[in-house]
């Protein structure tokens, strides 16, 4: 595995790595390290292989499709890791670091797998340093999709997070169906069956109804349009309601969302928690009444799943998710929340109101998620296409 950070942390890269090894794969995990640790070290099976970065190689990396010299620097290093570790297969994560593999095996002609984690050129069009000067000049999300295309076609197989990312590349690529695996992100079932409780945080939301968000906070995730719409359902409570939109997550961008909080007087209403440690989100989540995930759309939010939607499902939690289509298809196919129109605010305040006076219809919902997650779509099921796709480069 060929890794353009640090490690750990990555969950997506070690949970891939620990069910490689599961299925009986050696697997070596080429990484970056900005700092004195140790070279060489076992984590839980993943033989870690550190190799030195520094604060030019990071800031070229946003270069990489720029200028060469990112590709260069790091093709020297996984060339060395490729031979000293006598690997037989490549599985480069996600796109920045791709053209330096491919360089590096240009020679061992290997097996490469390409594991897209995100539709990086579009969420690229997001990002504020691209958008002026210089990274507007510098750096070209259309660059970027294009050497994306490139680097599927180039790639053995390619792994994507959603069946809409892989429509999306197969009809941009005029791919075979078999060229691409979908993998994706998701709970491991220890995640909703081995957690400890912390009662005080039980304790503070034990008489609210409580709107639950786990995550990044950017504006583009959609909090600006729920906390709006937090202003109309308040209009439609009686004096003893108590409804709270519990928001655990940060972003440099949440004065305004603070700001608009102050503005419409919903300070009692809101509570912005900030980053929490992991271990308290089920106790968050035990504490909650809905999951919500009011994503802006766009062709990156369209074919990814927030990851906080499985961690909703495996509490049954109803979720209450925009329109962003590759989490609707989801919520409509398992029947397990409702779905708002973007950025509608009497949309997102009607269906809130609708799940807080029907909790039959919230249990429901929230029941349908939780066995899906169980029987369908946890980490331990989903993961089988990925140890299936690597027993492929086994047969004669």
């Amino acid at each position: 595995m060929i890794l353009d950070k640090t490690f750990p942390p990555d969950p997506r890269v070690e949970n891939e790595a620990l069910a490689l090894i599961d299925a009986g794969h050696q697997v070596f995990l080429f990484c970056l390290t900005y700092k004195n640790e140790n070279h060489d070290e076992c984590l839980n099976g993943i033989e870690v292989r550190r190799y030195h970065s520094n604060t030019l190689e990071y800031k070229l990396s946003a270069l990489a499709y720029t200028l060469p010299l990112y590709k260069i620097m790091m093709s020297n290093k996984i060339e060395k890791f490729l031979q000293k570790d006598k690997i037989d297969i490549i599985h480069v994560h996600d796109m920045v670091i791709a053209e330096a593999a491919f360089k590096a095996n240009s020679t061992l002609r290997l097996p490469l797998v390409l594991d897209l984690h995100e539709n990086r050129p579009e969420i690229m069009k997001t990002y504020p340093h691209l958008n002026k000067f210089p990274g507007n000049i510098l750096i070209s999300a259309n660059v970027w999709k294009n050497k994306e295309g490139a680097l599927v076609r180039k790639a053995d197989r390619t792994i994507v997070v959603t069946k809409e990312a892989k429509e999306e590349l197969k009809t941009r690529l005029g791919l075979a169906d078999e060229k691409i695996v979908v993998v994706p992100n998701t709970v491991k079932s220890t995640f909703y069956t081995e957690y400890r409780t912390e009662q005080t945080l039980l304790d503070r939301y034990k008489d609210a109804f409580v709107i639950l968000y786990l995550g990044d906070t950017g504006l583009r995730r959609g909090l600006m349009s729920m906390i709006e719409a937090l202003s109309i359902v308040s209009q439609s409570l009686a004096a003893n309601d108590r409804i709270k939109l519990v928001i655990v997550g940060k972003n440099s961008s949440d004065i305004v969302l603070i700001n608009k909080v102050k503005e419409l007087g919903l300070e009692e209403m809101v509570d912005f928690e900030g980053w929490q440690d992991m271990k308290l989100f089920p106790s968050y989540l035990q504490s909650a009444d809905i999951g919500v995930s009011p994503l802006h759309r766009n062709l990156h939010h369209d074919t990814t799943y927030a990851n906080k939607l499985f961690q909703y499902m495996s509490f049954a939690l109803p979720v209450l998710v925009s329109d962003a289509l590759a989490q609707k298809n989801l919520i409509q196919e398992v029947n397990s929340g409702l779905v708002h129109k973007e950025k509608d605010i009497a949309d997102i305040a009607e269906k809130i109101l609708t799940l807080y006076k029907n909790p039959d219809l919230s249990k429901e919902l929230g029941l349908n998620g939780k066995q899906f997650i169980e029987e369908k779509f946890c980490w331990e099921k989903v993961s089988d296409d990925l140890k299936d796709l690597y027993l492929e480069f086994k047969k004669p």
